[in-house]
């Protein structure tokens, strides 16, 4: 034990005067340059994002689920219309910076799981809910900003009925050995209206309504889905970044 503890002083001895010894420089890494990114203006994305939807112009980037061109109504916001289903995005995203501002209508009505239901699909299997929260009772991993029926979030920043809200998700795709066993869970840190609400948390599995969520090996990139819910949802000012 005496001889184990005095082989580490001497390590630590040894690593200090090595320190000691050493120029700044030595550790300063000049491997790879950072790309320039100039920053977003309040309301725009940044240089390097891809522009999902900000405008009637941006209807082409999204389809039906079923491949249809869209039947939601497109002028500056993109806003669900019941019953027309679920649509995604043409092109497929892997890890990612999705930011998304939505709203719920300013009439309420409803409770509970019917009262401004929506949800963003990451890689179209992973959900983060969109609910009208503000004042409205739901099981907890049902609510606004959570990871459906996985992840409660840590805070409600619901803002009032009508109100523009946002997200800010950092996503990050599950990856797969060979053998279609997952090797690293899908990841998901989320700020909703700038509070930060879910913290690096790793999914059991893709979302589920009914039933314990099961990984299966799946692409690398896959569409983002807005879930048509049967409520007017808007959504606006949708840009995202590849990571």
């Amino acid at each position: 034990m005496k001889k184990t503890i005095l082989a580490m002083l001497l390590l630590i001895m040894a690593v200090s005067i090595n320190a000691q010894q050493m120029k700044p420089e030595e550790t300063e890494d000049w491997s790879k340059r950072p790309a320039i990114v100039t920053p977003a203006k309040p309301g725009n994305p940044p240089s390097d994002a891809i522009v999902l939807y900000r405008g009637p112009q941006d209807a082409v980037n999204w389809i039906h689920e079923n491949g249809t061109s869209i039947k939601w109504i497109t002028d500056s916001a993109l806003t669900v219309s019941p019953g027309s289903g679920g649509i995604k995005t043409v092109r497929s995203f892997g890890d990612c910076q999705l930011h998304i501002e939505w709203k719920t209508p300013s009439v309420v009505t409803g409770t509970s799981q019917g009262r401004g239901n929506s949800g963003i699909f990451l890689m179209g299997k992973y959900e983060l809910q969109v609910l009208d929260s503000y004042n409205n009772e739901t099981y907890y991993n049902g609510q606004a900003g959570s990871i459906y029926k996985q992840f409660i979030p840590l805070v409600n920043a619901s803002r009032k009925p009508g109100e523009w809200q946002s997200y800010d998700v950092i996503f990050m795709a599950p990856k797969f050995n060979p053998e279609g066993q997952v090797v690293s869970p899908a990841y998901f840190t989320v700020f909703h209206n700038g509070v930060l609400i879910q913290n690096h948390v790793g999914l059991r599995g893709p979302t589920e309504y009914i039933g314990i969520p099961l990984y299966k090996a799946h692409e690398s990139k896959l569409p983002i889905s807005l879930q048509d819910h049967g409520n007017p949802i808007s959504y606006r000012n949708i840009w995202i970044r590849e990571l």
